[in-house]
């Protein structure tokens, strides 16, 4: 996943990612997250007794109904490293509340489909446990900071009735406001997931996208992304006619830089790198089910850790479950459509 140095406490992680983070922070969250521990009397430790360098991998197990595989061992677990298998140096099963931020997008590409927008946002509350904690963030042209992180679900939904869209023509900055929030939580330790309520479109040049790659490769981060505009997205197909050669007037338009088609491709791809996953629902009945799926994702991992190579490179990373006979696959498990949910690979240090 990434350098890591960890504390290992019982079954408790400290991690501290070795990598430089954007110059901006967000007031508003990190204070309110400070506040919130400073009442709560969890006061942060000083210093480091030992150190261990790691390679942490958070892993979902889910059945084909979405529920959590629990009750898996070390030794059903192995992990591959640009196709070799590493041995394992750290296991621990971990059940906790998930803290997710919902980044909510309010540009005008959006506005005429709002409604589906806050359907999906108050679904997203129904799916949530009552000690799970979100944090509510917008995002048009870059992101703003609505809601810090918190359980109490009527201030929630009131955040939510509040949310103000952008009308007119404006850019699509999906990947940098992406980006400029996970500088956002980069000081929270634990597990950090970011919930994209998004059309994925975004009008910037290419290289930003392959920015947030790379940024995505050497983070810790969890992307989990609900395209919005089903009925866009996936809009009534009528019986195709038979071919007929084209008039010379039917000249083929040019293809558009800013497509769904590119937004699907680019919000699977940015979730498999992280270790979650893109839904693209059909229609508002399927938010429920979603945002169950992605809360048991998060509530219940298995964390893992391997000692990471020192070549500087990008190494994937495969997980794989071993049945009773040591063989890996669905059919050694006895559901066998399940999924496995671990990060792509992560970014080797150098000595």
């Amino acid at each position: 996943m990434i350098r890591t140095f960890s504390r290992l406490r019982g079954s408790r992680f400290r991690v501290f990612p070795a990598f430089a983070f954007g110059a901006a922070a967000n007031f508003l969250l990190c204070f309110a997250l400070a506040l919130r521990a400073q009442e709560s009397g969890k006061v942060p430790q000083a210093g480091i007794q030992t150190t261990t360098e790691i390679v942490k991998i958070d892993v979902s197990v889910l059945d084909r109904r979405g529920s959590f595989v629990g009750g898996l061992t070390q030794n059903q677990f192995r992990i591959l490293d640009n196709g070799i298998e590493q041995p394992i140096v750290f296991f621990a099963p971990i059940e906790a509340p998930a803290q997710v931020l919902v980044m909510l997008e309010t540009s005008p590409a959006v506005y005429l489909i709002h409604a589906e927008h806050l359907t999906a946002a108050y679904a997203l509350l129904d799916g949530l446990a009552p000690d799970d904690e979100v944090a509510l963030v917008s995002y048009s042209q870059s992101p703003q900071a609505i809601l810090a992180f918190t359980s109490d679900k009527p201030a929630l939904a009131a955040a939510l009735g509040q949310v103000q869209y952008t009308l007119g023509m404006g850019d699509l900055n999906f990947y940098d406001s992406v980006s400029t929030v996970l500088d956002w939580i980069a000081p929270l330790h634990g597990k950090k997931a970011i919930v994209l309520l998004t059309t994925g479109l975004d009008s910037s040049p290419p290289e930003r996208c392959d920015a947030l790659v790379q940024r995505l490769r050497a983070d810790d981060a969890v992307l989990f992304a609900v395209a919005l505009g089903g009925s866009l997205r996936h809009p009534s197909t009528k019986k195709k006619k038979s071919k007929a050669a084209p008039k010379p007037d039917e000249a083929e338009e040019p293809a558009n830089p800013v497509s769904f088609a590119k937004a699907d491709a680019a919000l699977s791809s940015l979730a498999k790198i992280t270790g979650g996953r893109a839904y693209f629902p059909e229609s508002p009945n399927h938010f429920v089910s979603i945002y169950r799926e992605i809360a048991s994702a998060l509530r219940h991992q298995y964390a893992l850790g391997v000692a990471p190579q020192h070549d500087g490179k990008f190494h994937s990373l495969t997980v794989q479950i071993l049945g009773a006979n040591g063989q890996s696959g669905p059919a050694s498990i006895k559901s066998p459509e399940y999924q496995i949910f671990a990060r792509e690979g992560y970014l080797a240090p150098v000595r």
